[in-house]
């Protein structure tokens, strides 16, 4: 439905319509148009998760394999919004329910970066600070990438060399 008319003619009631189902179940399982919203960005992540974890199940268990991975899942996962993901993205800003989802997908994100870069950091770890630093240089890069200011090659090159760097930077 918001592919064809986009996310302001989203409602419950449309949903109920067009799904064949009385109004009273839809609110009953969303609550809110927020949290029709909210439940599709969260489904979406969790696809784009599996995804990420299974890749990275399959690759080698070099740095630069790792890092490889984390840079071409992320910029593939912003590339495949399409009009739907940045639409609902749009409707729910500065809702409760977006600031929730986005902030559990920051850090779900950063921990599972963590973890896969452990085993070639030093005995401190991957500082919390320079992951932050990585995600916002995801962000930055995907997002040039979709809007065509840069190709998507070059931001996956770029943001696997920041993670490999942020890792080596941990050796010292």
């Amino acid at each position: 439905m918001i592919g064809e008319s986009g996310a302001d003619a989203l409602s419950l009631g449309r949903l109920a319509e067009q799904a064949g189902i009385t109004k009273p179940v839809v609110y009953d399982h969303f609550g809110t148009r927020a949290g029709l919203l909210a439940a599709l960005y969260g489904d979406f992540d969790e696809r784009q998760s599996v995804t990420f974890d299974a890749a990275l199940a399959a690759s080698g268990d070099s740095l630069d394999s790792k890092a490889a991975v984390i840079a071409d899942c992320y910029v593939e996962c912003v590339l495949r919004q399409g009009r739907e993901i940045p639409a609902i993205l749009a409707a729910l800003a500065g809702s409760p329910e977006m600031e929730r989802i986005k902030r559990d997908f920051q850090l779900g994100f950063i921990e599972d970066c963590r973890s896969t870069l452990a085993p070639f950091a030093g005995p401190q770890g991957v500082r919390t600070a320079a992951l932050w630093a990585m995600l916002g240089s995801a962000e930055a890069l995907s997002h040039a990438a979709a809007a065509g200011d840069i190709d998507d090659t070059e931001a996956r090159a770029e943001l696997r060399a920041i993670i490999v760097g942020m890792v080596a930077r941990t050796a010292v």
